[in-house]
Parts: structure tokens; sequence; C-alpha cells
């Protein structure tokens, strides 16, 4: 098996426990406080409004075409490649002085005036804001979901500090990524909510391998009291950690910087999420859980019932 740590590495975590405590609610009083004064950016997916997809017979120049439509009244616009560079998005959000057939033609005239070139209309779109206001609920109600679930299924197969432990660094995780999608004012549509689930899902994954070794190592190892034994789990899990995370991780930024910008608020979500994910398993989960009072007790099996006049069924 590869190991990027050897075997006998040891490093007291949580003793750093309340530092990491200070950090996590630092940066969770100023998620908090940006959501609460910036909110988020929605999409199109959510506010509704018109999406327009044209064609160039050469590739687009996006500066000059978002300068075209700032001169016919249309700076609000978003401007995106899509697949090639010859294929051109554009994104506006809701009018009510206009239809949107209406408003395709009046987005494609402003680009051939702008830019001299033959522009073909591909397709245009309109999202309500009704269906908006749907996807936004559905979208939040996903997530919540998603972490009663969670709280359910730990609670079943480990230990309700250890459920509470999971489901805080999960909530940790989410809270930290909008605010920080809110702070930079990254337009969120349905592919975040797509990859804030995925880092839910992956967040859970690495906490859920600790918790494992940290049950078998509190019915093994019978020297040490709960730190320690908290502490030599994360040590001998930290490589497969350190494994799995890089891995990830460099397949994310490369999305990130090459993905394009059709993919670029899911590649950042992802990046967010599963660096912080990374860190909420250790001092969040597994810390929380050591902070409510974990003890081996708690991990041990139950001992067995003795059946009463069980002394007589050998009797003949």
């Amino acid at each position: 098996m590869f190991q990027l740590i050897k075997p006998n590495f040891y490093f007291d975590f949580m003793r750093l426990t309340k530092p990491a405590y200070i950090l996590s609610a630092l940066m969770i009083a100023a998620s908090i406080f940006t959501l609460s004064t910036k909110w988020l950016n929605w999409g199109l997916d959510f506010t509704g409004g018109t999406l327009i997809e044209v064609g160039f017979e050469q590739p687009a120049d996006l500066p000059l075409i978002r300068a075209s439509l700032a001169e016919k009244g249309f700076g609000d616009a978003i401007v995106q490649n899509f697949g090639t560079s010859r294929d051109v998005m554009v994104r506006l959000r809701p009018r009510d002085d206009m239809k949107g057939e209406m408003l395709g033609n009046q987005i494609l005239n402003a680009i051939k005036t702008g830019t001299g070139q033959a522009v073909e209309m591909r397709r245009i779109e309109f999202v309500g804001p009704n269906v908006g206001e749907e996807l936004t609920e559905a979208g939040g109600l996903a997530i919540i979901a998603s972490l009663i679930c969670i709280l359910l299924y730990v609670s079943v197969r480990f230990e309700w500090r250890l459920a509470t432990g999971a489901v805080a660094s999960l909530a940790h995780d989410v809270i930290i990524t909008l605010g920080i999608f809110s702070f930079l004012q990254i337009e969120l549509d349905l592919t975040i909510v797509a990859a804030l689930l995925t880092v839910v899902g992956y967040s859970l994954n690495d906490t859920i391998v600790v918790f494992d070794r940290v049950r078998e190592n509190f019915r093994k190892m019978r020297k040490g009291d709960a730190a320690d034994i908290m502490n030599e789990s994360i040590s001998q899990t930290l490589s497969r950690t350190i494994i799995t995370s890089g891995t990830t991780l460099f397949v994310v930024v490369a999305l990130f910087l090459q993905g394009g910008a059709m993919i670029h608020g899911f590649a950042a979500a992802l990046l967010i999420g599963i660096t912080v994910g990374t860190y909420s398993s250790i001092y969040v989960a597994s810390a929380l859980a050591l902070s409510l009072g974990l003890t081996r007790e708690h991990l041990l099996p139950p001992p067995p019932v003795e059946k009463e006049g069980e002394e007589f069924d050998a009797m003949p």
C-alpha cells in the first residue's frame, strides 16, 4: 500500500482544538455577515431571465461583444464562450419592457453592428421568475434533506456524539463555501448547488473514514485517553486523506484554470469545499465529538445479555 507518511507517525491534533475552534468561529461569523449584507449573486436559473446562444464564422471577441451590448443598453449582459471559441452565450436578467423574441432580435442586431461579423442565432430560452423561485426552494431543501439523512445515518452507524460532529462539519463547510461565494459575488446557478451536494458527500466520506478508525482504536487500544486515541486514529488515516484530497484537488484545479467559464463556478465550489472539508473532518467533526464527552464506553459493543436459567441448560 502506498504511504506518504510513516506508519508510526503520530501528531497531537487535538492540542490545536481551541485555535481551530476560534478560526472556524471567525470564518462562520464572517460568512454569516457577508451573507446577511451582500446575500448571494443568484444566476438566471434562480432569478429567471433570457439565454441567447449565437454562432460566429470567426473566433468571437468577447470584450468587443460586451462593449457593443453596453452601448445598446445591455451592460448587465453576461457574455461567455459556449463549447468553442465561435459559440457565444449571452445571459440577461428579466426585463419587463420587452418579450423574449424582441429581446433576442435586439441582442443579435447589437452584436452584428458592434462586431461587423455575420452572426447566427442558435437558440433563445426564457426562464420565468416563478421557475427560479421553485429552483431556489428545491435547492435549499435538497441540502437540508441531505444533512438530515446524514445525521440519521451516522447516528445509527456510530454514536450520537460522532453524528453531531459529522453534521456540524458538513454545515460548517456549506456555510463557509456560501460565504466565500457571497463575498466574491460569484454567480450561483444549479451547477454550484450540485457542487455543494458533492462537497457534502466528499466531506462525509472523509469523516466516515476517520470515524471508522476511531471506533476501531477505541475498542483495540487499551492505553491512552480519548484524546490520544483520536490523535492516533487521525494520524493513521492522514496518508489516505492527503492522497485522496491531493489527487482530487489536482483535477479540480485543472478544471478551474482550464475548464472554461461554464464550469468555473462549479470548480470553484469544489475547490473551496474540498479544502475546507478536509480541515473540518479533523478540527470540527472529530474535535467536537471529543468535546461532547466521547469516551471508550460509548463505542464499546454492549455486553452479552445473560439468559435467565442458562446454568440449567447444560444439565442432563
